[in-house]
């Protein structure tokens, strides 16, 4: 055996029904699994479905047989986090699809061996090493056979040549390059072998209950970083095990098991985003830009942004040191700024503040000062870390008109500053308006996931059609609940964000000087409100007889243009379709680029109380600035205050001049009463 082959054996598990274990036929055998931490067992979906009903309930409902040095013992494992789970957990969907993954929480192995997961993807032709038990010889055992890939993506990994034998699904898979499980055996197709990659497995964080398997990935880190501290032989663990195969790497297998190590037992981090911030900050220094880095990935755990920055040093440095060490510290020194104060963790930061200081006494001035300036002795750092901060980006949804099919092409993409774009997702075919919500949830998630940094959350700017101004955007969930008991689920868009809507269609236009006075004028204040559409007194001899009317269009129109700087229209009523939408292209027209209106039906009951609580809003808000989040707040009181119904169907307009153009497709002609600004 090789040395990875000698460490993985004893983190195999054999997966059955409980109390089935010890039968030495395997007829309760079910499959394979494996440790990657004390307490984790990771196997795949099909294997454990095996149980039935009661595995599905998050009952303790899987048997798992492992060894304790020389003792085999059995714990029962309870399923936490399965992807794809079953629509009925009665019927067993075959096939199972993609990644078919189960995640079982083992309490009482505290002693487990466990395997070392890959921080890269494998090499598309690497040798590998399949692990399993298996009765296909007859008697149940391990089973372990070597081959090379023959195609990697982000779905599946291919052998040709070497294939799972029956029962080794959910056993690991071994990159003998790198010396760590880079996947997992799921089955066979005709003649190749499929293994799930660990990529495929980073949708497991925003499933339900992704919280367990951000628990698991830091005590794999802390299990290897103990492991590698008390063993003494050499090539007993996995770290001195990669140690032997050398190979080029910019750190060494010892400094990168420190580092996760002692990345994993601080304060976890709250998004993705507040991760790529410090990305962001360590890249610029190396760089010596203040351009941030259009790159953009989605890492959930300290450990997974250090690994983007793995070697990276600024091209005109000429100081000695470790040339791989330069962004790493760094940006560790960003993350114990950043955590310094915040409860929760296992870790010493002190002690992990110290080790940083120490290897970057070796490296250049330029690195030593910036790391000293962020958590030098005198004692900033936890000041540092309350400092205040703004969220990452914001993020901007575009959504063009249909041509002919009624299907609406989209965008989302992140807003830095008000002014840089970066593209995340796309579809120019579009869907139809039924199914934006459907399309856009998860697109959008991933998106505000990356705009987030810490406590401070991105805003949504939707830049859409005029016939779309009435969709509900604040009141979308993005997440589903949790479980049966959280029957609202979590906050929606606009209780929990500033959402506001922009105007397709004169983003595509060199802004119009009208345009440009007023959101001037309501960037200074005071903010004030007029009618979108006004009623006005009719023929009559007196204030008695006369009769009240909508005014004209041409009315709105020149009441609208000759309004002062800083007055916001405000409608009752929706503005997608008929008179409002004649008013709301009107009041564009007129450059104004605010605008508060009421979504769905036109014979809303509370519009006088509507209208007094706009003008106190604006005049609280003050400028166009201020007027986002108290209109989030309003929201948010909702669920509790049934004085502010009406806050639930609010609408913003807040439209700036100088945001990047929209790049969509060409508009159809203006609507009925539109007037093209």
């Amino acid at each position: 055996m090789s040395a990875f082959d000698a460490l993985v054996r004893p983190a195999l598990v054999r997966i059955g029904a409980p109390d089935g274990g010890y039968d030495p036929h395997g007829g309760q055998f079910w499959g394979t699994g494996f440790f990657i931490a004390p307490g984790w067992v990771l196997t795949c979906a099909h294997v454990v479905a095996e149980g039935g009903g009661e595995v599905w309930r998050k009952k303790p409902a899987v048997g798992i047989t492992w060894q304790d040095g020389k003792r085999t013992r059995q714990s029962i494992g309870t399923v936490v986090l399965a992807l794809p789970r079953p629509e009925d957990p009665g019927v067993r969907p075959e096939p199972w699809g993609f990644p078919d993954v189960a995640l079982v929480r083992v309490p009482g192995t505290l002693k487990a061996s466990c395997v070392r997961l890959a921080e890269r993807p494998p090499a598309r032709t690497t040798e590998v090493g399949l692990h399993g038990w298996s009765r296909e010889t007859g008697e149940l055992g391990i089973r372990q056979v070597h081959g090379r890939l023959t195609g990697v993506d982000a779905r599946a990994l291919v052998t040709e040549g070497v294939l799972p034998v029956e029962g080794c699904s959910g056993g690991p898979v071994v990159d003998d390059l790198q010396g760590a499980v880079i996947g997992f055996n799921k089955g066979r197709w005709s003649d190749q072998g499929a293994l799930v990659p660990l990529a495929a497995l980073r949708c497991l964080h925003d499933a339900p209950g992704g919280r367990f398997w951000a628990e698991a990935l830091r005590d794999h880190d802390r299990h290897h970083l103990d492991h590698y501290l008390q063993s003494l032989d050499y090539g007993s663990d996995w770290t001195r095990a990669q140690q032997q195969l050398g190979g080029p790497h910019p750190l060494s297998p010892q400094l990168r098991t420190r580092l996760r190590g002692q990345l994993s037992a601080l304060p976890a981090p709250i998004n993705a985003g507040e991760i790529m911030d410090l990305v962001d900050r360590v890249r610029a220094w190396i760089r010596n830009s203040a351009t941030p880095d259009a790159f953009e990935d989605d890492p959930r755990t300290w450990s997974e942004g250090a690994a983007l920055l793995y070697g990276l040093r600024a091209p005109d440095r000429t100081d000695p040191g470790d040339p791989g060490l330069d962004a790493v510290l760094l940006y560790a020194a960003h993350v114990v700024r950043r955590v310094s104060g915040r409860p929760g963790g296992v870790g010493d930061v002190t002690a992990f503040r110290d080790w940083i200081i120490d290897l970057a006494a070796d490296a250049g001035p330029y690195l030593r000062r910036e790391i000293d300036d962020l958590i030098g002795s005198n004692g900033s750092a936890a000041l540092a870390g309350a400092r205040e901060r703004r969220a990452r980006a914001d993020v901007l949804l575009e959504i063009d008109t249909p041509r002919w099919d009624r299907r609406y092409p989209w965008r989302v993409k992140l807003l830095r500053d008000g002014h840089m774009v970066t593209p995340l997702k796309g579809d120019d075919r579009g869907v139809e308006r039924a199914r934006l919500k459907e399309t856009l949830r998860g697109p959008l998630a991933e998106a505000l996931r990356l705009g987030d940094n810490g406590p401070h959350l991105a805003s949504v700017e939707a830049v859409l059609p005029r016939e779309l101004f009435d969709e509900p955007l604040d009141t979308w969930r993005l997440e589903p609940p949790e479980g049966p008991d959280e029957e609202q689920g979590p906050l929606t868009l606009g209780q929990r964000r500033i959402v506001v809507i922009r105007d397709a269609r004169r983003h595509g236009k060199e802004p119009s000087a009208e345009w440009r006075e007023r959101w001037e004028a309501g960037e200074r204040g005071p903010l004030r409100a007029t009618p979108l559409r006004a009623e006005v007194a009719g023929a009559g001899s007196d204030a008695h007889t006369a009769r009240v009317r909508r005014e004209t269009l041409e009315e709105t129109r020149e009441r609208l243009r000759r309004a002062e700087g800083g007055t916001v229209p405000v409608y009752c009523g929706p503005v997608g379709s008929g008179d409002g939408l004649m008013a709301m292209n009107a009041a564009l027209a007129a450059g104004h680029p605010l605008a508060l209106w009421r979504t769905g039906a036109h014979d809303h009951t509370d519009c006088a109380a509507f209208h007094v609580e706009a003008d106190w809003l604006l005049a609280d808000a003050r400028t166009a600035h201020g007027l986002g989040e108290p209109i989030r707040s309003l929201r948010a009181l909702v669920p509790e205050r049934a004085d502010l119904a009406w806050a639930e169907t609010i609408a913003v307009l807040y439209d700036p001049p100088d945001r990047p153009p929209a790049a969509g497709r060409l508009e159809p002609p203006p609507l009925l009463g539109e007037e093209d600004p």
